[in-house]
């Protein structure tokens, strides 16, 4: 099969795909023939190295898929072949093929595209983590920072179906797509906590930061309590400032939540763009980019 893998750190031309042997599923898993694919920030900053994640060269990418059930291992009987699924793969997913554990996989609803599927997992269990480790809920006030990104989407819209105001930090391009999600957007840059307090003149009771730095220095000037201001980026600067750093923690109840959302038309997964699986070095260079509205998907077949 075909897979994208990288042999050192460095830029995106760093990636290559070669030809793999076929995985085959063990006890209690399956093997999905991958139709989509979404690559997150933590695929840019492993290839990279600037995370302290260990690695092994030739190193795989991708934790997110969606696809078709084409083979089944002992004991499985909830899935036969042919059932198309979503799910997650550690570091696995960037492939023609990608084997499961039965616990990391639900059946994708049958409107839902290919792509957006593909898309759901790590954005939806990143949010899903943060936004319960914050104890978001009704009648909080909740700030974003890069709502508009795909963890930021999905954090916007799990906090207000959960019942919380968002006012969300995006570019002005991005500031009716926010407002269409429920979210009330603000302009980046210098002023920012004021036009938050102007905003929310209640006070904001949480904050989670997908943009580091300073974002996530000006949240202490707007949330009192600081174990409800969280980043999924900034870890250094967290333990610093006595704050939570964040890393998803996944689970198929979480995963059922999201489908289910999106399911009721109260979950949306925005795409950015899609690539073909050879267009991984170009849709690498668009996810560093760190700009843009939703998820960037790999896609695969079909």
């Amino acid at each position: 099969m075909k897979a994208v893998v990288f042999g050192r750190h460095g830029p995106p031309e760093v990636l290559e795909i070669v030809d793999l042997e076929e995985p085959l599923p063990g006890p209690g898993q399956v093997r999905v023939r991958v139709r989509a694919a979404g690559i997150q920030p933590f695929d840019v900053g492993v290839r990279r190295g600037s995370l302290s994640f260990p690695v092994s060269f030739p190193q795989r990418l991708g934790n997110e898929f969606s696809g078709v059930v084409d083979r089944v291992g002992e004991g499985v009987g909830e899935w036969s072949e042919g059932d198309e699924v979503l799910g997650w793969a550690f570091m696995a997913s960037l492939a023609e093929y990608a084997v499961a554990g039965v616990d990391a996989l639900v059946r994708k609803p049958a409107g839902m595209p290919w792509d957006v599927a593909g898309a759901m997992s790590s954005s939806g269990h990143t949010a899903y983590t943060a936004l319960r480790e914050l104890g978001v809920g009704s009648g909080d006030t909740l700030l974003v920072h890069a709502a508009a990104g795909g963890v930021g989407t999905v954090a916007v819209q799990l906090a207000r179906a959960w019942g919380a105001e968002v006012i969300g930090t995006a570019s002005e391009a991005n500031h009716e797509y926010l407002a269409g999600l429920g979210a009330t957007p603000v302009a980046y840059g210098d002023g920012l906590v004021e036009r938050v307090r102007a905003a929310a003149p209640g006070g904001v009771d949480a904050a989670l930061d997908a943009v580091g730095g300073q974002a996530l220095r000006e949240s202490l000037a707007l949330v009192w309590d600081r174990d409800r201001i969280a980043t999924l980026v900034d870890h250094d600067l967290a333990d610093e400032l006595g704050v939570r750093g964040v890393r998803a923690r996944r689970s198929l109840e979480q995963l059922e939540e999201l489908v289910a959302l999106y399911e009721k038309g109260a979950l949306r997964i925005a795409i950015r763009a899609t690539f073909p699986l050879e267009g991984i070095v170009d849709a690498h260079r668009l996810v560093e980019t760190g700009h843009g509205r939703g998820k960037v998907v790999v896609t695969l077949g079909g």
